[in-house]
């Protein structure tokens, strides 16, 4: 009988030690214990991660340019790209495409118009972190023409379709001009 039982316990060590030591739990050296231990996360938040730093690494930057030269064009140069005019309209009325199966949006037969509606420069001025410089103004009134779609899952099964949507987007694409002799760090001595 006491043979029995130390059997069983025996048999429960090891059943405890074959289960404890596997997958995640064989490591070797220092561990991180019930951190370890991988956690689930939405996909939802990984693309809000992506698209803020889409954004952050393309648009939300002041750029700092050369000097204006006396006589050269004074104009910006570079309208909004479609790319920016779209993720505007997307974070303007907050719609990616939706859940599927219980509510989406399409967005079809896009067409954009940009239209420069100022154009400017500021007198110079010392902005921390740049020196002297310029702030160079050029804002664009962007609109936007689509048939939008929207599909209903649920509770009852519809879709809604807008031939003749219109956005207006106004985008404001500003940058910086050095202002003096500048100084870009080269070493400017002549032999």
């Amino acid at each position: 009988m006491v043979n029995k039982r130390i059997t069983a316990v025996m048999a429960i060590m090891v059943a405890g030690l074959a289960v404890s030591s596997t997958g995640c739990f064989t490591q070797l050296g220092p561990t991180l214990g019930v951190f370890g231990i991988p956690i689930p996360v939405s996909p939802y938040y990984q693309k809000l991660e992506e698209d803020k730093f889409h954004v952050h690494e393309r648009y939300a930057r002041v750029p700092v340019m050369g000097p204006l030269t006396a006589g050269g064009p004074v104009e910006a140069l570079d309208p909004p790209s479609d790319d920016e005019v779209w993720w505007a309209l997307e974070r303007a009325s907050s719609v990616q495409g939706g859940v599927p199966f219980l509510f989406e949006t399409q967005r079809n037969n896009v067409t954009m118009v940009k239209e420069k509606i100022a154009d400017y420069v500021d007198p110079p001025r010392v902005v921390p972190l740049i020196g002297p410089a310029q702030l160079h103004h050029a804002h664009y009134k962007c609109t936007v023409y689509f048939t939008e779609r929207k599909i209903v899952g649920w509770p009852v099964p519809h879709t809604l379709v807008d031939e003749d949507a219109v956005e207006v987007l106004y985008l404001d694409h500003n940058h910086f001009h050095m202002v003096g002799n500048v100084d870009l760090g080269r070493n400017n001595t002549h032999y």
